[in-house]
């Protein structure tokens, strides 16, 4: 270990065994990575992986990828990155407040999408009808950062990832703070934007769920976050009382913005873009550039990679290259 900082890791790692609660993940118990490192003089294991996701490149082009709005006509829509970041708010919010470990709530949230892929669940859809075994995000998420990143990050982290969607739940409180706070985010701004576009007014939101959660994203994110604080224990939890107005509110939003509202029309043009797309790097393999720890595996999971990785604009753009006529010749003169 570095010399010239012989005590700021370890005494971030006293803080955490003396102040965290006892059912906290703490950096000195941590399962570690798959490949050993030296730990770093200065930062705790999770911090590291906090930082490694941060400044990846599959999380800059988060800030280019559809959260619900395809190709929305103004810029305080919400992109996939303002998603993980709103997320990872109302994560370490809840972690702090219950002396959780705030560093790998705040990895777990950051990393939880980066394997989505341009124009939002629309694009998950199609890539898990093309491919023989499917396409899940959460799964491609672990993909990115294992092999197509190489990150190297902790079992806390990769756990948290996997399982914030699904069925199964992380086995650290962390992650499952993550697991519910994404949930909060997205309901909440999903509703912001829908009223920003005109899709729906706060008043048409069910009644029930209004009285219960507040009649305001900030109320409905508040009153949420403090029910789960009240609640948890050794296990992240909200009160049934809530956790039924958030489905009741899910439930609504699915019928009247997710699965058919204005801003859902598009969705059969970026279904096209994908599946043209999809179907040319099959049959042009060679165009892609190989990660060396993808080479032998099959071609359509390399295009899947690929295609996964691309931002909505870097979608759109290629489609055009490949499949629209460009007009060539001298300028005409007159």
């Amino acid at each position: 270990m570095d010399n010239n900082f012989p005590e700021i890791r370890e005494n971030q790692i006293k803080f955490e065994d003396e102040y965290l609660s006892k059912l906290a993940a703490k950096s000195s118990g941590s399962k570690g990575r798959k490949n050993p490192e030296t730990p770093c003089p200065i930062r705790t294991d999770f911090q590291r992986d906090r930082d490694r996701i941060l400044h990846c490149k599959s999380f800059r082009r988060l800030k280019h990828k559809t959260q619900v709005f395809i190709s929305p006509a103004g810029d305080h829509y919400r992109t996939r990155i303002t998603h993980v970041l709103e997320v990872s708010q109302i994560a370490r919010t809840i972690a702090r407040a219950l002396r959780l470990n705030e560093d790998l709530a705040e990895a777990i949230s950051l990393g939880h999408d980066l394997g989505h892929t341009p124009f939002g669940h629309t694009g998950e859809d199609v890539l898990n009808e093309l491919l023989p075994n499917g396409f899940k995000h959460n799964e491609q998420s672990i993909r990115v950062v294992e092999v197509l990143e190489n990150l190297n990050l902790t079992e806390e982290t990769l756990d948290g990832i996997v399982n914030h969607t699904g069925e199964t739940e992380p086995y650290t409180l962390e992650g499952q703070i993550v697991k519910i706070a994404d949930r909060i985010a997205y309901l909440n701004h999903d509703i912001d934007d829908a009223v920003r576009a005109g899709i729906i007014k706060e008043t048409d939101l069910p009644e029930i769920s209004l009285k219960i959660l507040g009649t305001s994203t900030n109320q409905r994110i508040t009153t949420t976050i403090k029910d789960i604080i009240i609640n948890s224990k050794d296990k992240i939890i909200m009160s049934e009382k809530f956790r039924n107005a958030m489905d009741i509110l899910r439930s609504w939003m699915f019928d009247n913005v997710y699965l058919d509202s204005p801003a859902k029309r598009e969705e059969h043009k970026a279904k096209k873009i994908i599946v043209e797309l999809f179907n040319y790097y099959m049959a042009h393999p060679q165009l892609i550039e190989w990660n060396a720890k993808t080479k032998d595996e099959p071609i359509e999971r390399i295009v899947a990679d690929y295609i996964a990785g691309m931002t909505d604009r870097f979608a759109i753009q290629d489609y055009l290259n490949k499949f629209v006529p460009r007009s060539w010749g001298k300028k005409q003169e007159f």
